[in-house]
């Protein structure tokens, strides 16, 4: 008996370990990536408009550590600059779809009766949509720029927040807590400031955060279709969109290297995720393999 429980013990510490090397790993991932993006432009400015075909294609090397591309911009800088419009487009579309999807979905759960069935009604529909195919017709509306990026990504991406928020909402309605609240005489409004936001505040976190890799493929994607940001600026959707004109000659670094800033960022943005959740209910720990 003792043996078995040694051996049960040993595996979860060996678990927790793994776990935790993940979790130090995506930190780390992230902090490179967001220092990069932060330092880099600092020190090297980037010319959108440069052309120099003295050194078009250029293989990866000690002066150009990712290649050139087919006009001769320095793969590796523009990749760095398109990862920042990347990330904080990202970003500031998670909050927006997470700040409208939870305020749906506060709503929803804290009125109930007839105004949760029809905001339900209304995520059921937004969530019947294809969510590219609708991305695109939003972003159709407007210029290419960053500012149609992220109205497309926060319209066809609060859904999930409000089903949460409702979801937890629903949950604190039956908590003794609450109960107590209720027959002290507080107002609805204090309640949902006083015990609704606070318990509420893990699943937000956690809501951003998965949000983000979701909106920096979406930007990509756009990018690439050429609906996204203008083709003149540096973002990975277009670098990959115009890479793949080189793959034919060869130049096969212009496309890989910006659709590994694409992955390992999404990677990382998961581990992340992960991290706030078992912070947030270590009941929910799960082998997510980073």
């Amino acid at each position: 008996m003792e043996s078995a429980t040694t051996q049960t013990t040993g595996s979860a510490r060996e678990a927790r370990g793994r776990r935790g090397g993940r979790y130090r790993l995506a930190f780390a991932t992230l902090a490179v990536l967001v220092a990069a993006v932060v330092v880099v432009p600092l020190i090297v400015q980037l010319d959108q408009q440069l052309v120099d075909l003295r050194a078009a294609g250029l293989p990866p090397s000690p002066a150009h550590p990712f290649g050139t591309d087919e006009v001769g911009r320095d793969v590796l800088v523009r990749s760095i600059y398109g990862l920042r419009v990347s990330l904080l487009i990202g970003l500031v579309a998670a909050v927006a779809g997470v700040t409208v999807g939870g305020l749906v979905g506060l709503v929803a759960g804290a009125v109930g009766g007839i105004a949760d069935r029809l905001l339900m009604r209304v995520v059921d529909g937004f969530n019947s949509l294809p969510h590219l195919l609708f991305g695109i017709f939003i972003v159709a509306l407007f210029a290419p720029s960053a500012t149609a990026v992220v109205v497309s990504v926060a319209v066809t991406h609060w859904t999930t927040a409000a089903r949460i928020v409702r979801s937890e909402v629903l949950s604190l309605r039956g908590r003794p807590f609450v109960d107590a609240a209720i027959s002290g005489g507080s107002s609805r409004f204090r309640i949902v400031v006083r015990h609704f936001l606070p318990n509420l505040a893990p699943q937000l976190l956690l809501a951003t955060v998965l949000m983000v890799p979701h909106a920096i493929w979406h930007e990509t994607a756009l990018s690439f279709l050429g609906l996204g940001l203008p083709a003149h600026l540096a973002s990975l959707g277009n670098m990959i969109n115009d890479g793949q004109r080189s793959l034919l000659a060869g130049d096969w670094w212009s496309s890989l290297f910006p659709g590994l800033l694409i992955l390992v960022p999404t990677l990382a943005v998961s581990g992340v995720a992960q991290y706030v959740r078992d912070r947030a209910n270590p009941r929910w720990r799960s082998e997510l393999v980073l």
